[in-house]
């Protein structure tokens, strides 16, 4: 598995590189965000590392300018910058986990294996529910004829809301179980990721076909009858 690691400083770049390496992992290193970004377009990484405070372009505009290009690949950031906002900012900016510093290396590993599916041997290989099924390790969505493949937070939202078909969950619900946030801070990250799904898994123009349905001042919902 081919790591990028797009982190400034040198001993904490260290620090992960020989803990990955331990693990197995084959990392390169990159220590500004202008040629991170360049080298993650060019498609040769199972998964990004990413600092965000980083001389040239930060984590945040990388991710940024990473996600509106299209691409997928799982990102966990890894920052010092620990307060709500900014790793509120992070998710709604495209990034699959958040990781505060100081770290264990172990959890990172923890933290890699879970974004990639990897290790998990014993789960179930999908979940389906009527016209709607996910594929655990490659996070492949496919409904009815339309098929995509989500982020790690896209999939974990879709994967949530199809518990219960038809039941509505709240966006505090959501937030306490998706984003392991157990109030409310006033965040639109739950409705940025739904339309994100929306999108990704519309089948035409009409949004109302996507298998998630908005509840108004309520929350969201699997919408089992969206695709019929």
């Amino acid at each position: 598995m081919n790591i990028l690691l797009i982190e400034d400083e040198l001993k904490i770049a260290d620090f992960v590189i020989d803990g990955l390496a331990k693990a197995q992992y084959h990392v390169e290193h990159i220590t500004d965000g202008v040629h991170g970004l360049a080298r993650i377009l060019q498609g040769q990484h199972d998964l990004v590392v990413l600092d965000l405070m980083l001389p040239g372009l930060s984590g945040f505009e990388v991710l940024r300018q990473l996600r509106a290009s299209g691409n997928t690949v799982p990102v966990v950031i890894l920052s010092a910058k620990v307060d709500l906002p900014d790793r509120l900012l992070g998710f709604e900016s495209g990034a699959d986990d958040y990781l505060p510093k100081p770290f264990y290396v172990e959890e990172l590993v923890a933290r890699i294996r879970s974004v990639t599916g990897r290790g998990l041997p014993d789960k179930p290989q999908t979940i389906s529910v009527d016209q709607l099924t996910l594929e655990i390790v490659s996070r492949r969505a496919q409904w009815h004829e339309v098929s995509a493949v989500l982020s790690q937070r896209e999939f974990s939202l879709l994967a949530y809301l199809m518990r219960t078909p038809g039941h509505i969950y709240s966006r505090k619900q959501i937030l306490k179980q998706v984003w392991r946030i157990d109030y409310d801070p006033q965040t639109n990250v739950v409705d940025v990721y739904v339309r994100r799904i929306k999108r990704k898994l519309c089948r035409g123009d009409n949004e109302d076909l996507s298998p998630i349905e908005s509840v108004r001042g309520v929350g969201y919902r699997l919408n089992i009858q969206g695709g019929s």
